[in-house]
């Protein structure tokens, strides 16, 4: 089996508005995150704002919709596409662009926020992801991201669980490698310039048995998720850091 099988993107890219897409789960993480995120940035009218792997423009609409002036970049060029046809449809002014994690296409010191949720784990160099990330941000701009732990737990959880037992998440898209822990993602963060890293759990699973059944059953009977940010790390971890200088 192919694992962190990006060509999935792709192929979900012309249905990937439809309330029945395989996709459309992501779409309700946004609600939740930016809970976070707004204790850092509780005004984002006005601010320049890029999107790291925006896939089909689920946080770039999600933020349009704020105020804030946004960009998207992905790997995909029919992600871009149907992001762009997405946004003209919806009468939102989004810039978008194809381009990859580690070469974003844009001068120094452009932005003032840039996000980047649920790609981290997928990009081939997360340390040169957020090297460029950090280039791309003003002095004092602030990085916001969520991602994955390397443990044993996220493995059977996001792995065997979600992928392999109940299918609630497409057979292949992960790879366990690739997930990074809080300490190497810390370690890149420091090295590129950017300071302050508040990390917290995001924690959509709970931390028992008691509590992974009860949010399965929510999200089956709701199709929404139970979330809290908490000191849990061990499978998604969420957070923000500065780009010193300022």
């Amino acid at each position: 089996m192919i694992r962190n099988n990006l060509f999935f993107y792709d192929q979900q890219a012309a249905g990937w508005w439809q309330e029945d897409a395989v996709i459309a789960p992501l779409n309700r993480l946004n609600p939740i995150r930016f809970q976070y995120f707004d204790r850092s940035i509780p005004d984002w009218r006005g601010l320049r704002v890029l999107d790291v792997g925006c896939g089909g423009g689920f946080t770039c609409e999600f933020l349009a919709g704020r105020g804030a002036e946004v960009w998207g970049t992905d790997q995909s060029s029919a992600c871009i596409e149907a992001a762009r046809a997405h946004a003209q449809q919806s009468q939102l002014n989004v810039h978008y662009r194809a381009g990859m994690a580690e070469s974003l296409p844009w001068e120094d010191s452009y932005f003032d926020v840039v996000v980047c949720v649920d790609v981290l784990e997928h990009v081939k160099d997360p340390s040169r992801a957020i090297a460029e990330i950090a280039r791309v941000l003003k002095p004092g701009g602030m990085f916001c991201f969520d991602t994955i732990n390397r443990t044993a737990r996220s493995r059977l959880i996001m792995i065997w669980l979600l992928e392999n037992l109940l299918r609630q998440i497409p057979q292949g898209i992960h790879d366990w490698r690739k997930f990074i822990t809080p300490q190497e993602l810390t370690h890149w963060s420091y090295q590129a310039g950017l300071g302050n890293l508040q990390i917290s759990g995001f924690n959509l699973f709970g931390s028992t048995v008691t509590e992974h059944i009860a949010a399965y059953r929510h999200y089956q009977r709701t199709g929404n998720f139970q979330a809290r940010f908490d000191q849990d790390t061990r499978v998604m971890y969420i957070g923000t850091a500065i780009k010193a200088g300022a």
